[in-house]
């Protein structure tokens, strides 16, 4: 591969990590600063600052990757470094999907409209339960993480960098089953925060539905409040889900590039793919949350104002 190509792969990534990681960061400073000025935090804002958090950490973990493969690959030959990069990987990519899954499960419990008793006591319990919620998916996310981390083959690494070498290339085919069943069932396990995910949406749709039919029947409209936190819920879920789907097409052509031949290019295009996930959705949550939004308008003001003066 080019050093043009390469040098272009990573301006676009850094590019893109730099604007999650502002985006990331501003959710975390905005609650934790109202945090410290109320001594209180309501549990929406604990459920983004720990996303955002999370995925502070897996861009980090991904801006490394991407960093050893392209100035440092030798270190692709050490199983060690690798098994500790590969272990935070797994860590925050499952922390970041499960907390947004708590995110989704979240909005739908405040925003739909069900008289099931389950759904009711769920719906009151909720903001009580978040802490112990997000505690149990961070041990969740541990457990799944130390025999991954434990049992993934290094031959992944090695061949990254070394697919010219005879020997090694006859490892990595007498390998590949091997490899390929082990990455299978360390993606299977984000599927079911997904499907919770994709169900709350439908659920959230089902809701809307019979609202808006209520409304037509008390002849009073139907852009009530409750109907705008429906669509603002569901357009929070729609924007996870899509760009999740992004994500795991992306690190299923990070992990399957040991198949390929180009297999560098193939993990630096399916890592900068990756980075939108995170990147993009920090946005959308700000804009569909009106103390971040207001929060961001105010400090667009400012810096507005400030290059203002500047060029006065």
């Amino acid at each position: 591969m080019s050093a043009e190509v390469i040098s272009t792969l990573m301006i676009i990534t850094v590019g893109e990590f730099s604007v999650g990681i502002i985006g990331n960061a501003f959710i975390v400073l905005v609650n934790f600063m109202n945090w410290m000025k109320s001594k209180k935090i309501a549990s929406i804002d604990l459920i983004l600052t720990s996303l955002a958090i999370s995925r502070i950490c897996l861009m980090c973990i991904i801006m490394l990757d991407c960093f050893m493969l392209v100035l440092d690959p030798d270190v692709y030959e050490t199983g060690k470094q690798m098994r500790i990069v590969d272990f935070f990987w797994t860590l925050t990519n499952h922390l970041s999907i499960w907390f947004a899954t708590c995110l989704s499960i979240f909005y739908f419990l405040k925003i739909a409209n069900f008289f099931h008793p389950l759904f009711l006591w769920m719906k009151w319990r909720i903001e009580r339960a978040i802490p112990g919620i997000l505690l149990v998916c961070f041990a969740f996310s541990v457990f799944i993480s130390l025999p991954t981390a434990e049992n993934l083959d290094d031959d992944f690494r090695l061949c990254v960098k070394g697919k010219w070498k005879r020997n090694l290339t006859l490892r990595c085919r007498v390998n590949k089953a091997q490899y390929a069943s082990s990455k299978v069932n360390l993606n299977l396990f984000t599927l079911f925060p997904f499907s919770v995910s994709l169900v709350s949406f439908l659920l959230l749709i089902l809701s809307l539905r019979r609202h808006s039919r209520r409304m037509q029947l008390n002849a009073t409209g139907c852009r009530d409040p409750s109907t705008d936190a429906h669509m603002g819920a569901m357009k929070a879920l729609i924007s996870f889900l899509l760009l999740f789907i992004a994500y795991y097409l992306s690190f299923l052509i990070a992990t399957s590039s040991y198949f390929m031949p180009e297999t560098e290019l193939a993990v630096l295009i399916g890592e900068l793919i990756a980075l939108i996930y995170p990147t993009s959705h920090s946005f959308i949550l700000i804009l569909g949350n009106k103390k971040l939004r207001q929060a961001s308008l105010r400090v667009l003001c400012e810096v507005a104002h400030t290059l203002k003066r500047r060029n006065v």
